[in-house]
């Protein structure tokens, strides 16, 4: 976040002097607001393309194996061109590489979720998927376990819909 600061007042600060030279060059022909405005654009310009890069940045740094499954679009008033193109602020990539299987229970897989926010550290998160039945349970807290036949005992099922965009990246044939 503090690099981003200093990058926004790098830029600022960048448009300013070329407003200036230009007022210089015209011969002060230009008018002096000039400077600050350029300024201004200038941060808010990076601010804004910051924001919207944010998502494609996080997604590109993601190793191979991770698939993002589920992000989301969100408006807000001070940022007003938001409610013409949604900023993402928030993703879910399952990571592929690190499914796990149980002979006895093909149809349930345990899965690393990558959990990544604008502006927080992203979480790794182990869940649960019954692919048969559309559920998921997460297995942190709690007293979820794996018996000993292998099966997940104590987990709070969590009923999803058959298209349900995680469920299905961690049940993709390919997938593990």
């Amino acid at each position: 976040m503090l690099y981003e600061l200093i990058a926004a007042v790098v830029a600022g600060v960048a448009l300013a002097g070329i407003a200036m030279a230009l007022r210089r060059l015209t011969g002060g022909l230009l008018p002096k607001w000039l400077v600050p405005a350029a300024a201004g654009i200038g941060i808010l310009g990076y601010s804004v393309w910051s924001e919207y890069s944010w998502f494609s940045r996080s997604v590109a740094a993601q190793p191979n194996g991770v698939v993002v499954a589920w992000h989301n679009g969100e408006s807000a008033p001070w940022r007003p061109w938001s409610y013409l193109a949604p900023v993402t602020t928030r993703f879910t990539a399952v990571d592929t590489r690190s499914i796990q299987r149980h002979p006895d229970f093909p149809d349930q897989r345990i899965v690393g979720l990558r959990l990544a926010a604008r502006w927080q550290p992203s979480t790794l998160v182990k869940v649960a998927f019954d692919c048969a039945g559309n559920k998921r349970a997460d297995l942190s807290g709690g007293n979820v376990s794996i018996g000993a036949n292998g099966g997940i005992e104590n987990a709070a099922w969590i009923d999803l819909a058959p298209d349900d965009a995680v469920l299905r990246a961690a049940c993709a044939p390919s997938g593990g």
